[in-house]
């Protein structure tokens, strides 16, 4: 919905004469950029508050069964200024402003598919998108795209945050930060420090029908675009005319900065599912984390967890908190056996006969809770997509609006119905996600997708597609080949969670589980786990523990129960990547504030101000902080809780221990 228009200005030339070079400035002039053709190359170049921040870098697509074109001329296709504002349905914030800058130009190449070429810019002030658009190829015409000559060139010294991409894990591994020479090739979002304190991060946008983008270093600072291929190695087929995706960059004075961009959001297309006000932001409870710790099985046998009698349960749990759903995991046939091998014979409407699911269904009803499906496909693609109508049928009619969906299978090895093995993010793959989920939101049901696509703001066209995992979550924290280091969620809020919301699945209580290996136990402090509510954006949250941990620490549970999961408006307050960061939220239509803190292996004390809160209002700060004793190795329980009254004048010392966190609510008063 547009709920104003500030400024609109469109300047559309006539067919200008061809020229060397085309200027843009974003609309506070902080960024301009140019685009020029010379010596058969069409190349951008960008500068920030006068300054160069990306050397002139290459553009375009190459496609098979042509040479590579040469470009040789430049024409303004039309230039505009847009400034509105628009309201997200759920989200971090309600109303987002879209302002930027908009220049197209078409460049001439010397080959058929080539031969005129629109390339659309749009400047924010936080950064930067652009696309191609081939509408001279005529309608119907199939092409394959052989690669894309995309280039970033940021000059002069760079640290990065990443993870080799391509590996049979997907986006599930720890970040490593180096001198950005010695990327080899990356997923993205690809965060960067400059050594003079500007942050950049390399993404996309509207990732529909293309593979995912990933990044090819060539060791002295150039970024390459690289297209995941389908198994034939042709990246792309698509028929004319086609757009690609966006190709992104943020840029900001600080990780903060990065963190609170919508960019990515603006260059989105808008809503196109109409009213979702049947999807409702919640926090939920399952079975899983059992499961995950060997207590019951997702298989069937004597530890099976999917059954009625232990659903009962979780859901009379919910009902008691407060909480809106109950994910149940394991309960159809298929989990006997090599799963992961056999994707195939999984039935997603046929259930263990232990498991009730029309009896559950009404019984939590009755209590207000709804059952969260899960579909795990093991890969099986063909499989899934087979039964998916089906499927979406059985679990509309018993009241289930929200599926977990999963493709555990290593990376390259997803089939098709021909044999074919796909990388977990290529075309195909882009493909089935987005079929997944609109044939969902003709059912009414929203989709949170494991093992996925990345996030590429998508979740503003199809609102139903409400949050992901990609990225190493709370699981391997069960697992403990090794467990997620302290550090790896200070680098979350400004790497993964630039491209979305993530299920990360917080709130573990036990956080030793019995285990005396630190490696294999969550390192993290309790006050951590609280924190992660508010520091990790997603509009479903589970409590991911097992309710009798709950009910043991009911003093440290009652944050979990209070926090939100629907904003208002969203304020990264602070934040280093790798060391810290603090997150204020408000709830949609509330007047309270939430925040949270966390830190790295080191403890750390912030001094911060409260200048967020509304000026002449008294609120009871609810603090869940480290105890002065707490350490993620030690004692990692150790939590005190506070109640005192702060207005916007005051500051409050977050004393974060090593591991630690602080989570806090700002309940107003008057």
């Amino acid at each position: 919905m547009i709920l104003r228009i500030l400024t609109l200005l469109t300047l559309v030339a006539a067919p200008a004469a061809a020229s060397a070079a085309e200027c843009a400035q974003s609309p506070g002039k902080v960024i301009e950029l140019c685009v020029s053709v010379a010596q058969g190359e069409a190349r951008y170049a960008v500068r920030r508050n006068g300054k160069e921040l990306l050397a002139p870098a290459r553009l375009g697509l190459d496609f098979k069964g042509e040479p590579a074109a040469r470009f040789t001329a430049l024409t303004v296709a039309g230039r505009r200024v847009i400034d509105t504002s628009w309201q997200q349905p759920w989200g971090e914030q309600r109303v987002i402003r879209d302002h930027h800058t908009e220049l197209g130009v078409t460049l001439t190449g010397d080959t058929p598919l080539n031969r005129a070429v629109r390339v659309v810019f749009r400047l924010f002030d936080d950064g930067f998108g652009f696309r191609y658009v081939y509408d001279a190829i005529p309608a119907g015409q199939a092409v394959e795209v052989a690669g894309e000559r995309t280039e970033f060139r940021p000059g002069g010294a760079w640290q990065a945050w990443w993870y080799q991409a391509l590996g049979a894990d997907r986006d599930e591994y720890l970040y490593t930060q180096t001198d950005a020479r010695r990327i080899t090739l990356a997923e993205t979002p690809l965060t960067m420090k400059g050594a003079d304190g500007v942050h950049l991060s390399f993404h996309e946008a509207a990732l529909v029908d293309f593979p995912s983008m990933l990044l090819q270093a060539d060791g002295a600072g150039t970024l390459k675009a690289w297209l995941m291929p389908l198994p034939d190695d042709v990246a792309v087929r698509k028929t004319g005319p086609f757009a690609t995706p966006w190709r992104t960059v943020l840029i900001g004075d600080s990780a903060a900065a990065l963190a609170d961009s919508r960019l990515t959001l603006n260059l989105n297309e808008p809503n196109k599912l109409g009213d979702v006000s049947w999807f409702k932001p919640g926090k939920y409870v399952g079975v899983w984390w059992e499961m995950h710790l060997n207590k019951t099985s997702w298989g069937s046998g004597a530890y099976h967890g999917a059954t009625t009698a232990n659903v009962r349960r979780y859901i009379d749990f919910a009902a008691k908190y407060g909480f809106d759903g109950v994910l149940v995991e394991g309960w159809n046939k298929g989990w006997d056996g090599d799963w992961i091998a056999n994707g195939d014979k999984f039935s997603f409407t046929q259930a263990y006969p232990d498991f009730d699911l029309p009896a559950l269904a009404a019984y939590g009803k009755a209590r207000g809770v709804k059952l969260i499906g899960h579909n795990e496909t093991g890969g099986a693609v063909p499989n899934y997509e087979a039964q998916l109508a089906d499927a979406l049928k059985l679990y509309a009619g018993a009241g289930v609006s929200v599926i977990k969906t999963g493709y555990v299978r290593p990376s390259g090895t997803l089939v098709d119905t021909t044999g074919g093995q796909h990388w977990f993010a290529d075309q195909y793959l882009v493909r089935h996600h987005l079929h997944v989920v609109e044939q969902a939101a003709k059912r009414r049901i929203a989709i949170n997708t494991h093992e996925p696509v990345k996030d590429t703001g998508l979740r503003r066209t199809y609102p139903n597609w409400v949050s992901r995992e990609g990225a190493r979550g709370q699981e391997f924290n069960a697992w403990g080949n090794p467990t997620n280091p302290p550090e790896h969620v200070t680098i979350l809020p400004f790497t993964r969670m630039l491209a979305g919301p993530m299920d990360y699945t917080p709130g573990i209580f036990d956080l030793v589980q019995g285990k005396t290996e630190l490696m294999r136990r969550v390192q993290s402090t309790l006050a951590t786990q609280l924190a992660l509510y508010v520091v990790l954006y997603s509009p479903i949250h589970m409590a991911a523990d097992l309710p009798e941990n709950y009910e043991a620490r009911l003093d440290a549970f009652q944050f979990i129960r209070d926090v939100p999961t629907d904003w208002e408006v969203s304020r990264t307050l602070a934040g280093e990547i790798g060391d810290y960061a603090v997150v204020a939220r408000q709830p949609r239509g509330g007047q309270d504030w939430f925040l949270g803190a966390v830190t790295d292996e080191n403890p750390r004390k912030l001094v911060q101000p409260l200048d967020f809160l509304a000026p002449g209002k008294r609120y009871e700060a609810q603090i869940y902080r480290d105890a002065p004793d707490a350490d993620f190795r030690h004692n990692p329980v150790g939590l005190e809780i506070e109640r005192r009254v702060v207005t916007r004048a005051d500051r409050l010392e977050l004393a974060l221990r090593p591991g630690g966190g602080a989570a806090i609510r700002f309940k107003r008063l008057d």
